[in-house]
């Protein structure tokens, strides 16, 4: 007799998880309908998908905020991608969320993220014709661009929590529920992804020298802490009592916390983001993708890209995708082979 261990996760799940939280037999389903896996949820499907990709593969050599560091101990966007999924799956699980479902989403929020971090993303929304915006073009990788057009396939719920996670400089919790994920589990990632990058980033910065103990607000510590871990937990146990406090229907974090994150935030604007010793390499990294991307619009047919593209597709598109897609080392190596002359030799 064939036994499904999916059917029995999913009365565990009904059994044991928040009513608040997203079961796994509730999902809104795929856009392609696909025989279900007789061992794992459709989540936890989504989750192994993911981690599969190619895509996800080159993370580990896009920019988080240093540009191609030599040092081992600097973030990618491939640490940053584990360090905000190893968070937000703390939170799931003391909230009894879908741990599978908030996983997927963490580990797939910026496969649309290109090379030289945020200084690409500006590039390519300066070049594009209807503009660039990061987590648009991770939808775009998992419903097209992975498996050589084919796309991953995956659940509505962890697409919405893709296209609705980023903030940018807005509120992280607003008031109005439509600009949030639909789920909990998607709103949970949204935050666990400004909790992480705004300790990590702060690490990162105080290990290039760009910052010092000593330029950190006295204010600001006092709250969340002066290491990065007693930064991260109280960030994480705030957000867990208060949600719970609340009686579990909405993410709650207290004023103190909440602005501790936002004044966080601010301060690597200011201090790391802009400054010249950080910035400026990202004006040099933004002239190579803007000649790239030129270079391929003039010359498409000399580059080979592996999807298929309907012919209605305009070159505009396919040069866009083709860059986002480029690692930061790809998109040097590739630049310097164009672009700089090579020492003629005679046999």
């Amino acid at each position: 007799m064939a036994i499904n261990l999916r059917k029995e996760l999913e009365d565990r799940e009904e059994q044991n998880l928040s009513p608040y939280a997203t079961l796994s037999k509730n999902s809104k389903g795929r856009a392609l309908q696909e025989q279900e896996c007789p061992i794992r949820t459709a989540f936890q499907r989504d989750r192994d998908r993911i981690i599969h990709s190619k895509t996800f593969r080159r993370l580990k050599h896009k920019t988080q905020v240093f540009l191609a560091p030599t040092g081992d101990h600097y973030r990618t966007r491939l640490t940053h991608a584990l360090e905000v999924s190893q968070i937000a799956r703390t939170i799931a699980v003391a909230l009894r969320l879908n741990e599978p479902l908030t996983e997927a989403i963490a580990l797939a929020h910026d496969l649309g993220h290109t090379p030289f971090g945020h200084a690409g993303e500006a590039t390519l929304n300066e070049l594009y014709p209807g503009g660039f915006r990061h987590y648009e073009q991770s939808i775009r990788v998992v419903d097209f661009l992975e498996k050589k057009g084919k796309g991953l396939n995956l659940t509505h719920e962890v697409r919405d929590g893709i296209i609705k996670h980023s903030k940018g400089r807005d509120e992280i919790l607003p008031d109005d529920l439509a600009e949030l994920p639909e789920t909990m589990e998607g709103r949970v990632v949204r935050v666990a992804d400004i909790i992480a990058y705004v300790n990590h980033d702060l690490d990162d910065a105080m290990r290039a020298g760009v910052i010092k103990d000593e330029n950190l607000p006295d204010d600001l510590l006092r709250i969340v802490g002066a290491s990065n871990s007693q930064r991260i937990g109280s960030m994480v146990n705030d957000l867990i009592i208060r949600t719970l406090e609340t009686g579990g229907t909405r993410l709650t974090m207290s004023p103190d916390i909440m602005r501790a994150i936002q004044d966080l935030r601010a301060f690597l604007y200011d201090h790391v983001y802009e400054v010249s010793k950080v910035h400026n390499d990202f004006i040099k990294s933004a002239k190579i993708l803007r000649e790239l991307y030129y270079y391929f619009l003039e010359h498409e047919t000399v580059w080979e890209n592996s999807i298929i593209y309907d012919d209605s597709t305009p070159a505009h598109r396919k040069v866009c995708d083709f860059i986002a897609g480029m690692t930061d080392r790809y998109a040097l190596d590739l630049y310097a082979d164009i672009f700089f002359p090579k020492p003629w030799s005679v046999l």
